[in-house]
């Protein structure tokens, strides 16, 4: 397995109540699948996502990524553990303002020590069409070029799980197809293994699986 959740739960304190966010979830996820995390907002997919990342720490239960407990390792440990293992794509597309396009591709691989980090950087970008763009900077390009450049970053460093969080949630219908038709098109080629978090039950249905949030606990949609 890539992933294995244990009674994860997550609470925290609410002016003085402990609020729960997170109760007893356990699931698993095997290498090459792809998983859906739908429910309404607030029901807890985007805290289960970085949970499942070593971004935050759970108040019980565990994560363990490719037979790695996250709840054993320290900060710096858990890092290398997600430069090694993880591809990010979110919602506000994350590109650092001051790098172009193929600096922030390049980023991710210079840290993994990639030594062709800007042929790789080069390629990944003509794979999501944006060629043209290598010099451009966050501020010039639209938000359907921002996230295939997100694209670009989180695949290059050839990773064994993506994680998205709402990847399509900033970006008009059209391009967001677009953007959905190229991730899932590449996360196909690569094999990799991919946890969707989505309000979108179409892009949900595309995926081999459906876990459903709601009040804090999950459910297998069937």
């Amino acid at each position: 397995m890539v992933v294995e959740v244990r009674d994860l739960g997550k609470r925290v304190d609410n002016g003085g109540e402990p609020l729960t966010i997170l109760h007893e979830i356990s699931f698993a996820v095997a290498a090459a699948e792809t998983v859906a995390i739908v429910g309404a907002s607030g029901s807890g997919k985007s805290t289960l996502l970085g949970l499942l990342a070593g971004l935050d720490q759970p108040s019980s239960g565990s994560v363990t990524l490719a037979g790695e407990e996250l709840g054993k390792l320290d900060e710096d440990a858990r890092a290398v553990l997600r430069g090694r293992l993880l591809g990010f794509v979110f919602q506000t597309f994350q590109l650092l303002p001051s790098l172009n396009a193929i600096e922030n591709v390049m980023l991710p691989l210079e840290l993994a020590g990639t030594a062709n980090a800007r042929a790789e950087a080069e390629y990944w970008l003509q794979r999501v069409d944006l060629s043209h763009r290598l010099r451009h900077y966050p501020k010039h390009l639209s938000g359907g070029e921002q996230q295939r450049v997100a694209l670009a970053r989180a695949f290059a460093p050839k990773p064994r799980l993506l994680l998205a969080d709402e990847p399509t949630g900033n970006l008009d219908a059209a391009t967001g197809h677009q953007v959905i038709e190229l991730m899932f098109a590449i996360n196909a080629e690569r094999g990799t293994t991919l946890i969707l978090v989505t309000h979108d039950e179409e892009i949900a249905a595309r995926c081999s699986r459906r876990l459903r949030m709601h009040a804090g606990q999950l459910e297998e949609v069937r």
